[in-house]
């Protein structure tokens, strides 16, 4: 945004006619029908071997990872772990064909299991027929949210939810998560659903922990570490269960007081509407509302972000239709609420998928493991499922994402911290709607006080930059170039003003002339208006010429308003800095 000394030429041989003719901006070529509803078709007439193998590889990796976190999860929703198991079929499958990204993975996880435990048991007694009925009801209603927002095209409510918000959040569920698997790493019955009263309810019962429970946990999360460092590659989740299983199995764990998962009913879901009381339903409406508004901010940001990798696009209104369906799907198979799982997300990507096709593998895999090995499941220690669960929380924690917040800005790390708190002590919706507000706050408080220089010639760079930058910067004397980086608005009006004088009382000699650098300024309203006016007319009583440079053209009427030019033709107005100073320099001659 700093001035250059003339602006570039087009070259000769430049053909501009064809703008006069047409519009400048073209829309990309709309693509089919199908390519639009059913996003995967688009990658079948090219699809061939080497990506099937992929795809294959990526698939089944991706549903060995996901088994024993989808009854880990299921377990924090408060239902049946068979409950995670179902929301790993037919759900995939509709994301599969609706969904806009070649990457993501959905399913059960950890934040959207949080928030279905919080509605769920307030109103039924967790692992119940009945809190299965109401996590399904839970689902169609998300699906409803889903619908209505795609409806209405709401994608940019994703927009919204600004980094730290992400990252405050994100903690705050790794804060949640591990809290509510204390009471099955230490072998307790805890009945508090809260974070804070569950911790409360550990640290009381401690005196009644399970030693045989403890180190059978505490031996679980040794070897989730150390493979996760010594073979990253490796399914680590699905190495420790199947393990676990075996020990448990062989040793009879459970008659020695180990709490197990118990039996599995084999067998795909079937097809069923829940119907609860519609008391039950209304008291679901709010919690539906913030699964919705969790579930799509996280699930946007993360298809965006493994879309960018590959040069891919994925369309906002098609996830919602596609989540709209995943949890449809969840609700009429005896599923729950799903999100995008990163991390599974993350696996699908380094094992080479390339398309949706790997997901529709790792359904049909959970649908082997459903109808031929639920058997051995059952005797899969509670307390492994626990460490599962905290090594994955503990994967969410990025320290380099706080560093990289304090290097932008030590706002950003206040608004973080401040949704982790009140992720953990007033819940997830509470905690975004209150980390939103501070965002709006500081995106106003940003524009209230935008950045602003004074500006001076740069023989080295060969044009006017910012003189607290560059100490060789050479200021004329009798001029000041202020330059403002924002609108010009309402809420910046009062501070403009005070700043230009601030410039002018640290000029180094007396001012004649103030060059105002509109380059940055791309909008301006009645009040930005106002406050130019009222400068021009103090700055005049004052014996200074407001002028105004590298203004877009698009804004010169309503700047010729506040700053018109001298009745004796005089101009106000400069294509560019360098041609204002000429001016004034001339003038003095």
């Amino acid at each position: 945004m700093d001035d250059q000394s003339s602006p570039p030429s087009p070259p000769p041989s430049s053909d501009t006619t064809g703008y006069r003719q047409h519009s400048s901006f073209q829309a990309a070529r709309p693509e089919s029908l199908l390519t639009r509803t059913i996003p995967v078709t688009a990658e079948l007439p090219r699809y061939r071997t080497p990506s099937a193998r992929r795809d294959l590889v990526a698939g089944v990796t991706v549903a060995a990872l996901a088994v024993p976190s989808a009854m880990a999860y299921a377990e924090v929703a408060g239902v049946s772990p068979v409950n995670g198991l179902y929301a790993l079929l037919l759900p995939v499958v509709a994301y599969v064909f609706l969904g806009s990204s070649r990457q993501l993975v959905v399913g059960p996880e950890g934040s959207i299991s949080t928030l279905v435990a919080a509605a769920v048991l307030a109103l039924a007694v967790g692992a119940s027929a009945d809190a299965a009925e109401l996590a399904a009801m839970l689902a169609l209603l998300v699906a409803v949210c889903f619908a209505v927002a795609w409806t209405l095209r709401l994608g940019w409510i994703a927009d919204y939810f600004s980094r730290p918000v992400l990252i405050g959040y994100i903690h705050g569920v790794a804060v949640i998560l591990v809290i509510g698997q204390l009471g099955k790493l230490f072998g307790l019955s805890i009945a508090a659903s809260e974070p804070l009263p569950q911790l409360w309810e550990v640290i009381r019962e401690l005196g009644d922990v399970s030693r045989l429970t403890i180190a059978l946990a505490a031996t679980a999360l040794a070897v989730l570490f150390a493979l996760r460092f010594v073979l990253p590659k490796l399914p680590t989740a699905l190495i420790v269960v199947v393990a676990a299983i075996a020990a448990s199995w062989a040793l009879d764990l459970d008659a020695h007081g180990v709490a197990v998962v118990g039996q599995i009913p084999a067998g795909l879901p079937s097809f069923a509407i829940p119907t609860p009381a519609f008391k039950d339903v209304l008291h679901l409406l709010p919690a539906a509302l913030g699964i919705f508004l969790v579930s799509f901010a996280d699930e946007i940001l993360t298809a965006r972000s493994f879309a960018g990798k590959h040069n891919q696009n994925v369309r906002a209104s098609q996830e919602l239709l596609a989540m709209g369906a995943a949890n449809a799907a969840a609700g009429f198979t005896q599923g729950f609420s799903l999100g995008a799982s990163g991390s599974r997300t993350a696996v699908n990507d380094n094992m080479g998928a390339r398309s949706q096709i790997a997901g529709l593998v790792a359904a049909a895999t959970v649908a082997v493991i459903l109808l031929f090995l639920t058997e051995p499941v059952q005797y899969l220690p509670k307390a492994v499922l626990g460490a599962v669960i905290v090594f994955a929380a503990v994967g969410l924690v990025e320290p380099a994402a706080w560093r990289g917040l304090a290097d932008v800005d030590h706002v950003e790390v206040a608004i973080a911290a401040v949704t982790t708190t009140c992720v953990v002590f007033l819940g997830v919706l509470e905690a975004l709607v209150i980390a939103v507000g501070l965002s709006i706050i500081d995106t106003v408080r940003r524009s209230a006080r935008p950045h602003d220089a004074v500006l001076g010639w740069v023989e080295r760079l060969g044009r006017y930059a910012d003189v607290s930058l560059h100490r060789s910067a050479q200021v004329t004397p009798g001029i000041v170039v202020y330059r403002l980086d924002d609108r010009l608005f309402f809420a910046n009006a009062r501070y403009f003003k005070g700043r230009v004088r601030e410039a002018i009382r640290a000029a180094p000699a007396p001012v004649s002339w103030l060059v105002f650098d509109a380059e940055a300024v791309t909008h301006v309203d009645a009040s930005g208006l106002e406050a130019l006016e009222d400068l021009a007319n103090d700055l005049r009583r004052d014996g200074i010429t407001l002028v105004v440079a590298r203004l877009r053209t698009r804004m010169q009427e309503q700047f010729e308003l506040a700053v018109p030019n001298e009745a004796n033709g005089s101009r106000h107005f400069y294509p560019s800095v360098h041609a204002a100073v000429h001016a004034f320099d001339r003038s003095r001659a």
